[in-house]
């Protein structure tokens, strides 16, 4: 069952440790809505009303979780920058999950949406210096202030993970 939650493992954070390390990180982060787009291209609903795993989300939840997620992530980043460590907002990811749009809506309005985020937050990322992603928020529920190197390593690793789930599901199925 771990497999198939965490397909690609637990996320576990290392800093960059130079500029190639960054840019991995960064062309990582920025290609997550094609390759998304790519992997759900051509579903059926019946395809995207699919659990990934049981008790899991929809391939059509995922979807819409991760532009849920990411324009969390943004905004988040952009409290970092422009406030000292900033208490940010959370929510309840199972709950979102939960609300109809994440059930039915059509899936390419959060690809569409996650994008339009994607070339936003790849911009702000991209004119960011080392000082900059040393800048932190403090997440309420872990009692912990999250660096935005911390926080651009975890973005990067969650859209690989939920892209995990997809073709995880896709290969087992034969789709």
């Amino acid at each position: 069952m771990k497999e198939l939650q965490y397909p690609i493992g637990k996320f576990i954070y290392e800093e960059p440790q130079d500029e190639f390390e960054m840019e991995i990180l960064l062309d990582g982060l920025a290609i997550v809505p094609a390759i998304l787009r790519i992997e759900v291209d051509q579903l059926t609903d019946e395809q995207l009303d699919t659990p990934y795993r049981p008790e899991g989300w929809t391939v059509r939840q995922v979807v819409h979780h991760l532009a849920d997620s990411h324009i969390n992530a943004y905004i988040r980043f952009k409290l970092a920058l422009t406030e000292i460590e900033p208490v940010i907002k959370t929510y309840d990811q199972e709950l979102w999950a939960e609300t109809f749009e994440s059930k039915k809506a059509n899936i390419d309005f959060s690809l569409d949406l996650l994008e339009a985020v994607h070339k936003k937050w790849n911009e702000l990322l991209r004119s960011l210096d080392e000082s900059d992603l040393r800048k932190s928020y403090f997440h309420p529920e872990t009692g912990e202030l999250v660096s935005l190197y911390e926080a651009l390593s975890l973005y990067e690793w969650h859209g690989r993970h939920h892209i995990a789930h997809i073709t995880s599901l896709k290969h087992s199925k034969g789709w």
